[in-house]
């Protein structure tokens, strides 16, 4: 078999070192039970591994070359690749409707973008795990007051409770990325609603972490046509706190004092 070479336009870096491609894969044990998909199997340096786990295994594959590659590796997932784009799939379809573990080594470029996508079918993807940029992984994992506290806290927070398990030096991939990565695991917390309009919540968040250095009462003034008829809600003391000192209840409670206001 020929091998893939990492393109990268596709966002690339194949893991070659092996004993942390199975720590990876073990990450999904933690998650039992249930159906395994994995995005950008590339070469399959993790697939190898999640294959002999008792579940089934599905992997989705953007890379034509790569999804040619995999049949002859894995001919007994042959029915199980799928050439697809993950971020266009009706995620629904996978497994026929069951939940599943979402895993992989995800591109480094798209993958805030995958996370939104397992937010938005959170009750499909009870857990997730796997292997992006560190820089992201320490967003997604920070608490309030942390300099990287931030959108993708708060937004995955309200849903998941986040684990970062371990960095990843450069060298164990091909070609090496400029940039230390690093393993996560997001596991879905107890939360069915959040107690306010989720899309205003979305709307909130990214709006004041737009402008993170400036306290709620100036962030906020974009959300109201004239703002200067609300001076009573930009007076109250919540407001001179800024985006990364609210917690996540906080933020919905603060998404309910800006509806009641634009309700007036």
């Amino acid at each position: 078999m020929k091998a893939v070479r990492p393109k990268k336009n596709l966002g690339q870096h194949f893991l070659v070192d092996l004993s942390i491609a199975r720590r990876i894969a073990d990450t999904v044990d933690a998650c039992p039970d249930i159906p395994v998909l994995e995005v950008g199997p590339g070469m399959g340096v993790l697939t190898q591994y999640l294959v002999p786990k008792a579940r089934e295994v599905k992997a989705v594959e953007i890379d034509t070359e790569s999804v040619q590659y995999l049949h002859e590796r894995f001919p007994e997932l042959r029915d199980r690749i799928i050439s697809d784009d993950f971020l266009r799939m009706d995620l629904h379809t996978v497994f026929e409707g069951q939940p599943f573990v979402l895993t992989g080594n995800y591109p480094y470029d798209i993958s805030s973008q995958i996370f939104f996508k397992m937010v938005d079918n959170r009750d499909l993807i009870p857990c997730c795990t796997g292997m992006i940029q560190r820089e992201v992984a320490q967003r997604m994992a920070s608490a309030p007051g942390s300099k990287s506290y931030g959108i993708l806290s708060v937004l995955i927070q309200a849903w998941y409770d986040v684990e970062y398990l371990f960095t990843v030096d450069e060298g164990v991939f091909n070609p090496p990325p400029k940039v230390k990565s690093a393993v996560i695991r997001m596991t879905r917390n107890d939360t069915r609603t959040l107690g306010c309009d989720e899309a205003l919540f979305r709307r909130v968040v990214k709006s004041v972490f737009n402008q993170r250095r400036k306290m709620l009462r100036v962030s906020l003034r974009q959300l109201f046509a004239d703002s200067a008829s609300h001076a009573d809600f930009f007076s109250q003391k919540m407001l001179t706190r800024r985006p990364e000192q609210l917690s996540v209840s906080e933020f919905v409670a603060l998404t309910n004092l800006v509806e009641a206001e634009m309700a007036r």
